[in-house]
């Protein structure tokens, strides 16, 4: 599987956040924390989550306002916001998905329905990381049995190798920088040169051309690489 997914969360009542760390930690994702809009924007930039779980109320600017300004963020727009508020009126439902959410949760809520809310909208934008299989014109990538194959024919992969292709097969055709792979494939807290993500990318490609075929990975000079 590929490295957790990283969820920030924005609540400014203390007990609520660690019910949620704790929550989300125990379905197996790694957590920020944060209890005011400016951090979070700090964290979110310092950072980029898979997923932001954001509650309205927040001191000082409203989590309406941070969703708007994070949706404005270079690497926002594929990251999903779940708003959590306890206004239940369907305007102010529609006024944070206008803004910018793509769910609304209203508060009080069910943790095993929050849950399963994050769970969805990570499988539209990191499919493999909740376990759904990945198919690209001739690879087929299953995180679950953590095997692959293309044009039927299985791949051997170590496991460095294969998170790098379940992030490229995620997103077909973007471009990833060599820093973006790093923090995705390795992780964010794992030092090591961005050149290891060009050894790691050969052997990607020496694995996936073993049985003949087009090399599926594209370099993008002086960006990173692509699938595609």
């Amino acid at each position: 599987m590929s490295t957790r997914p990283h969820v920030l969360i924005v609540e400014d009542e203390a007990s609520q956040r660690e019910i949620l760390a704790y929550n989300l930690e125990a379905e197996g994702f790694s957590v920020s924390r944060a209890g005011t809009g400016d951090e979070a924007l700090t964290l979110f930039d310092e950072a980029p989550p898979d997923l932001v779980v954001l509650d309205w109320m927040l001191p000082g600017v409203s989590g309406i306002e941070i969703c708007r300004r994070l949706k404005r963020r270079e690497a926002a727009p594929e990251v999903p916001i779940i708003m959590l508020s306890a206004r239940t009126e369907e305007g102010d439902r529609v006024r944070g998905l206008e803004t910018g959410a793509d769910d609304y949760v209203t508060k009080p809520y069910s943790v095993a329905e929050l849950m399963a809310r994050v769970r969805a909208q990570l499988r539209r934008t990191r499919p493999a990381t909740v376990g759904q299989a990945l198919v690209h014109e001739d690879l087929t990538l299953d995180p679950e049995t953590w095997r692959v194959h293309r044009n039927g024919q299985e791949v051997e992969l170590g496991p460095t190798e294969f998170r790098l292709l379940s992030t490229l097969m995620e997103r077909p055709g973007r471009v990833w920088t060599r820093e973006q792979l790093l923090d995705r494939v390795w992780g964010r807290d794992i030092f090591v040169d961005s050149r290891t993500v060009d050894v790691h990318v050969g052997r990607l490609r020496k694995a996936l051309g073993r049985h003949g075929g087009d090399d599926p990975i594209r370099t993008v000079r002086g960006a990173g690489y692509a699938l595609g």
